[in-house]
């Protein structure tokens, strides 16, 4: 079969080399095969290092990441590498309300991500501008996942990555026709369903793929079934003047929501875990009091009777990599994102301020009559995303330069609609259908937004061992937002009535870059990068760190006179290494020590006037304010020892200072946060893949220590360091081999080896009074069995 013999030679190749070749984001084909050699021959795990950056860069192949556990998020795989903290309450990585992501004290929407160069927005749970990686291209199709922790390409499409970027790519048809299956099973009746079927090359240079994925999984401490559906397509044609590429992807998902819990300074009482009552209706009627309010004992930290998101995704790109001639090439893709999603609580009608929302539009009337006579109220948020664009870009190689230029448009219409509806005592709702009918449509957004993003750069190789590189980006956003739905008086805080309409335009036309590498000797690189960066302001009406979530028109007006966007400046300087050694059983060592400084520059802060939690579900809009700077300095050192073919040691230590420089105002309070670290952002991580293979069967221990992380602005209360193993084993299954049924395997995982207990992830609350938290999940197990059919 060619495609074994094509795994042995890279196997054979990789097995020579002390490190992995760099990952280049425009060959997925290469890295899909490196891929398939991991599965196939088991070599010894390494982290890749993109040599040819003038910046830091690294990257995980397919192979290592479906080690870490099969159908994992690509985002999550991220965790081994050098400064990247990220949770989840799943061991999957896939639940996108309780997901945490910090990269060098950057947090999750602070960042750019792509796949196959196609935008995926910021990845804000409450959906406006993307789709998660994992929404957008089944993780068994993934052939890596790069990660630039200081600043990404020029080229990346996106308007938020001020802290650096992470590129997903998509793998090629492989070219002989196959048929792949993967089941994986484990606990709280996990069921992942995977298939694969490759035509191979056929006609004038074409080959085609067609996957489809099922997965369904207990929650692990609530009776609520987390998974869904995903087809992806793809179709590759070579031909003599370039490479024209087709993709598809369907996601359609369900995943009911773990409950923070509500921490207050001085109190200890929180719960561990805070998990809705659905089914049990029988029981969610006898935790309410007969006029609907929750036990007084338990505070913010009452049960709803469920919460979930539901998400469907239509994403599509055509994409020609045209050679014009030896020294030009010419790129044009064309992509479209659909997504029809909803969030939605079931939760008590007597908590966080409701009665008084709800008295607004039923006046003297018995409220839980109104809402179904059950003491429970279904809130939602509706989303629609309609977004297309285009990406062009142009290489011409003159001699010792290497020139780039490009386009990035992209039209995105969004909304966005809060309603509320009865849940009624004789035919509740379930998590798993889509509330119609409501009684209350609270307000409703509609976003039309234009981006365009031009880039142009030059990469001069000064002499062989020494290149520098140069250029700039320009990123313009014309933004108008409507409420077709306003909300009536007292529905919002502060008794606005007319929540904010008009538009913004922000021209950013110079974000200079510059860069270098110097190759010291064969094995030995230096390299340095200076980039600015802007984060363009959310356009998102309803919530988040938007001008369009401001509670009236005066405060939008204000914004949009004064505010400026959020910028920074990166400088990172760095050694990579690559070395075979004969220091008896050591037999090659890699690494990387990456040092860094960011200037952060209006910083854009989210102030609720209320608690978190009524902020959320009541309705109420918080004030977006500049509070001034933020300065880091930090340092990752990553490398792997390698004894032979037999065991590796990869590490990865990393510091992070991320400090604010100001003081900001609360209403008519100062809130003295000069000096303090960003809350969230653990300073010291530490992390590594030990690797062992003996007779045809690997063991692969992952360590991930997280250190103290602040839980208030003010750094007046914190949550505890933690430390989590994960346990890997797999081999080959030869006794199931026949003519036709190749390449079968199994793999074993277990998530939280040591089955620890603490707090997650932070969710940082008010500036000193409260926080939440999300539990570390129970250790879990589960078994991979995958196979070729042919």
């Amino acid at each position: 079969m060619n495609r074994n013999l094509c795994a042995a030679a890279v196997a054979s190749v990789i097995a020579s080399l002390p490190l992995l070749a760099c990952a280049q984001a425009d060959n997925a084909a290469a890295g899909d095969a490196a891929a398939a050699a991991a599965t196939a021959a088991g070599p010894i795990a390494t982290v890749e290092i993109a040599t040819h950056k003038t910046r830091s860069a690294v990257a995980i192949n397919k192979g290592d990441i479906q080690k870490i556990l099969p159908g994992i998020n690509p985002l999550k795989a991220l965790q081994t590498l050098p400064g990247v903290s990220f949770q989840t309450a799943d061991p999957w990585g896939n639940n996108e309300q309780n997901l945490s992501l910090f990269v060098h004290g950057f947090n999750g929407q602070q960042l750019g991500y792509t796949m196959d160069g196609v935008p995926l927005g910021d990845q804000q749970y409450g959906n406006y501008n993307g789709l998660s990686p994992q929404r957008a291209v089944t993780s068994e199709n993934v052939s890596s996942v790069i990660l630039s922790t200081g600043a990404g390409d020029l080229a990346t499409a996106s308007t938020s990555n001020l802290g650096g970027t992470i590129e997903t790519f998509s793998s090629d048809p492989l070219g002989t026709r196959n048929i792949g299956a993967q089941q994986t099973l484990g606990s709280y009746k996990t069921s992942r369903t995977f298939l694969r079927y490759d035509t191979g090359t056929f006609g004038d240079g074409n080959s085609v793929y067609i996957s489809g994925m099922h997965q369904e999984q207990r929650a692990w401490d609530f009776r609520g079934r987390q998974g869904g559906d995903q087809l992806n397509a793809k179709l590759v044609r070579h031909g003599d003047s370039g490479k024209l590429t087709l993709f598809y992807n369907y996601n359609d998902k369900i995943e009911p929501n773990e409950d923070a819990t509500v921490h207050t300074a001085g109190e200890n009482s929180a719960p561990y875990t805070r998990p809705f009552l659905y089914p049990d209706f029988q029981a969610a009627q006898s935790y309410l009091s007969p006029t609907g309010a929750t036990p007084a004992a338990e505070g913010n930290n009452y049960r709803n009777y469920y919460s979930d998101a539901q998400r469907t995704d239509h994403l599509a790109y055509a994409k020609y990599d045209w050679n014009i001639n030896d020294t030009t090439t010419w790129s044009n893709q064309a992509y479209y994102h659909n997504d029809q999603g909803v969030g939605v609580v079931a939760g008590p009608i007597g908590v966080a301020g409701l009665p008084a929302l709800f008295a607004v539009y039923y006046p003297k009337q018995n409220l839980k009559q109104v809402f179904g006579n059950s003491g429970y109220a279904t809130r939602t948020t509706e989303y629609k995303i309609r977004r297309g664009g285009l990406l062009s870009t142009l290489r011409k190689e003159l001699g010792d330069h290497q020139l780039q230029a490009g386009l990035w448009f992209e039209r995105n219409r969004s909304s966005a609609y809060r309603r509320w509806y009865a849940l009624d005592v004789n035919n509740p709702s379930t998590p798993y259908e889509r509330p119609t009918a409501p009684l209350i449509t609270q307000y409703g957004s509609e976003i039309d937004n234009k981006v365009v993003q031009l880039h142009a750069q030059d990469e001069w190789r000064v002499r062989p061992d020494l290149t520098l590189q140069a250029g700039f980006k320009s990123s313009l956003q014309f933004a108008t937002g409507d409420f077709p739905v306003q909300p009536l008086k007292g529905a919002i805080s502060g008794g606005s009535t007319a929540l904010p309409v008009g538009s913004i335009d922000t021209k950013k036309w110079f974000l200079p870059q510059f860069g270098g590498r110097w190759d010291i000797d064969a094995q030995d690189q230096a390299f340095f990068n200076v980039q600015k960066n802007m984060r363009q302001f959310v356009t998102y009406g309803g919530g988040g760190v938007s001008p369009w979530s401001l509670s009236n028109q005066g405060a939008f007006d204000l914004f949009k006179a004064n505010a400026k966007p959020e910028t920074s400046v990166t400088y990172e300087a760095g050694v990579r290494s690559s070395h075979a050694l004969n220091w008896g059983p050591v037999t090659a060592f890699d690494s990387q020590v990456n040092v860094y400084h960011v200037d952060f520059h209006d910083r854009l802060l989210q102030i609720s006037p209320t608690p978190v939690i009524t902020s959320i579900i009541g309705g109420n809009l918080a004030v977006l304010s500049n509070v001034g700077d933020v300065r880091t300095n930090g340092i990752d050192l990553s490398g792997t020892i390698h004894f032979g073919r037999t065991f590796s040691f990869y590490d990865a230590v990393s510091y992070n200072r991320s400090k604010y420089e100001d003081n900001y105002a609360s209403g008519t309070s100062i809130v003295p946060t000069k000096g303090k670290a960003v809350p969230g952002s653990p300073e010291w991580m530490n992390k590594f893949v030990a690797t062992l293979n003996l007779a045809e069967t690997e063991f692969q221990l992952i360590g991930d220590y997280v250190g103290k992380r602040h839980a208030t602005y003010t750094n007046d209360l914190s949550v505890k360091s933690y430390f989590l193993m994960s346990l890997g084993v797999s081999g080959k299954l030869p006794f199931l081999n026949t003519s036709w049924l190749k390449n079968a395997r199994y793999r074993m995982n277990v998530s939280n080896l040591a089955d620890k207990k603490g707090d997650l992830q932070v969710v940082v609350g008010a500036a000193t009074a409260t926080y939440n938290t999300y539990p570390i999940a129970p250790r879990q197990g589960f078994i991979t069995i995958s196979a070729d059919f042919q």
